[in-house]
């Protein structure tokens, strides 16, 4: 059985950190940005977490860990699905944490603690969990193997590890569109695919040789293709937009009159992209599933 209350109890205390930038973007500006624009967020990524619902990782009593929990919109949906279970979500971010409480406890969730930690070096209770899960948590780490072993110490024999994560830039089209409105001229680095990055479990050879390090088997990754939707109407998407990490990110060092133009370039994609439904442009992501022999 879990031990919910040995979580609840140091969620407060200091915590080791191994993935240092990491926790100083999303404990510090991005994580503040995230918990600011955590609705849109949300709305974004809607269609693909519902996909992931769709797919029953989470049984009625499962116990369940959500690595890179943030705002707690992932951990509040599973802890219905395992109503007589328990959930615990895991997160760099106090302000994100702080929100994701809050929200948990305006609904009368009582069978979630969400704890600050790195999950790379976390000390999970062994054998614990039933269901190890991530939405879009997962692609930073440092050493990936490391963190996926040390996951896996949480994990019973013949647990899940059900993660969602970006297939590649190309295969993105709200990616590839983003960078195109914004380049202005530029020629924009491609991020590499073996980095702490968006795209770290793009490739599904690498993907197999991690999860098999860290030893899981039965490794599974099953293509989902759904738009994000970034806003209601375009006005909302352009405004959504202007918070994003990425778009701050290619933005910077450009001059006024580039700036202006890559902002009337974005306005127009979004106008183009407008439907009855919202601004939707498409995603390409992997349903990553593995399990601990």
């Amino acid at each position: 059985m879990l031990h919910m209350g040995a979580y609840a109890a140091g969620r407060q205390v200091s915590v080791d950190v191994v993935n240092t930038d990491q926790a100083s973007a999303w404990d510090g500006h991005e994580g503040d940005v995230w918990t600011e624009q955590a609705d849109r967020y949300d709305r974004a990524s809607r269609r693909l977490w519902q996909r992931f619902i769709e797919a029953r990782m989470v049984g009625v009593a499962d116990r369940v860990v959500d690595v890179g929990c943030g705002t707690g919109r992932s951990t509040r949906d599973v802890s219905r699905l395992a109503s007589e279970g328990e959930v615990v979500g895991i997160d760099l971010s106090r302000r994100m944490l702080e929100l994701a409480r809050q929200r948990s406890s305006a609904e009368g969730l009582d069978n979630i603690v969400f704890v600050r930690g790195d999950a790379q070096v976390f000390r999970f209770e062994p054998n614990a969990f039933d269901v190890a899960m991530s939405s879009f948590g997962t692609m930073f780490f440092n050493d990936p193997v490391a963190a996926y072993t040390n996951i896996g110490v949480g994990l019973r024999r013949g647990g899940t590890l059900a993660l969602l994560g970006w297939r590649a830039l190309q295969e993105n089209d709200w990616l590839v569109s983003l960078r195109g409105a914004l380049a202005v001229g530029r020629a924009l680095p491609m991020p590499p695919p073996d980095a702490p990055t968006p795209f770290s479990l793009a490739e599904p050879d690498r993907v197999r040789t991690i999860l098999t390090s860290a030893g899981f088997g039965s490794i599974e990754l099953t293509p989902i293709d759904e738009p994000v939707d970034l806003g209601g109407n375009a006005s909302e998407a352009l405004g959504f937009a202007t918070t994003m990490g990425i778009v701050e990110g290619l933005l910077e060092g450009v001059d006024a009159a580039a700036r202006a133009e890559a902002l009337s370039n974005l306005a127009d994609l979004f106008r183009r992209r407008e439907t009855v439904e919202g601004v939707l442009l498409g995603a390409a992501a992997w349903l990553i599933t593995a399990r601990k022999p």
